[in-house]
């Protein structure tokens, strides 16, 4: 039987490895967005989206757009791909580092 810090340090590992294929993801989608839609990618990224320097708005015209699927009639599949699976991973990282917290309180 697992003690409750081995099941918290479990949780952890699968939330901190689910953020950091999402940033993988948002990355390489910020690379397919310059290629095909440059001037998305200039409303969107602006240089520095991962900087300290980075332009919160345009951070949150991102996570708009996606949660919005204004990507649908995009004329690019690969980027309709990519969207899909930035927002797919999204729900899946925040899903577990909202259990991780929750597993964190129930143990107290």
């Amino acid at each position: 039987m697992l003690s409750s810090d081995a099941l918290i340090l479990a949780i952890f590992l699968v939330a901190a490895v689910n953020v950091a294929r999402y940033i993988s993801t948002l990355r390489t989608l910020l690379m397919v967005m310059r290629e095909c839609d440059p001037l998305l990618y200039q409303m969107v990224d602006g240089r520095g989206f991962f900087s300290s320097q980075g332009n919160v708005s345009k951070q949150i015209r991102l996570f708009h757009y996606i949660r919005s699927h204004q990507y649908d009639n995009h004329h690019d599949e690969i980027f309709i791909v990519k969207c899909e699976k930035v927002r797919r991973l999204f729900v899946i990282a925040a899903f577990w580092v909202i259990f991780f917290f929750v597993a964190i309180v129930m143990s107290l």
